[in-house]
């Protein structure tokens, strides 16, 4: 095993890195009131890669201010997308949709070769976003592999 792929816990350090990544974006997209997308194509790929390179050291700050760093480096302005007032339901949470995405994005890294924020840009740029942040639908708790699947078949079952 790769320096770079120790063991911390349960899971590689930087499949923790990618889970604070996929939070944080979830994070700014709630605050802002922003499509996970719109977050993701207004930070871009160097603000992206910097948040997944430095992780570890973002996740031991306060995540209100290293989100109001990021709204205000990338010109994050306000939205109309507030799914969580939407919700009918209970409201996952910032961390446990960064986990959903981490678990798509890996998976679109390992069935398709693409490196770790090339596919993080797949899954949020894909109709899979979208219904991973419909919480009044049951698609954000499907099974890992049905999530993957319909990214990979560009359909749900």
């Amino acid at each position: 095993m790769e320096h770079s792929e120790k063991m911390e816990g349960r899971e590689s350090r930087r499949d923790n890195d990618l889970f604070f990544t996929c939070s944080l974006i979830e994070y700014i997209a709630r605050k802002t009131k922003n499509k996970r997308a719109a977050v993701v194509n207004a930070l871009g790929k160097n603000n992206i890669t910097k948040i997944y390179e430095l992780a570890d050291v973002y996740h031991s700050d306060n995540i209100e201010r290293v989100s109001d760093d990021f709204i205000q480096s990338a010109g994050i302005t306000a939205g109309s997308f507030d799914n969580v007032a939407s919700a009918e339901y209970a409201v996952p949470s910032h961390w446990d949709i960064g986990k959903v995405y981490k678990r798509l994005i890996l998976g679109i890294s390992r069935e398709t070769g693409m490196d770790i924020v090339d596919a993080l840009f797949a899954a949020y740029n894909s109709f899979v976003s979208d219904k991973i942040d419909d919480y009044n639908s049951s698609f954000y708790y499907e099974a890992p592999g049905n999530i993957l699947n319909a990214w990979l078949y560009n359909e749900i079952e």
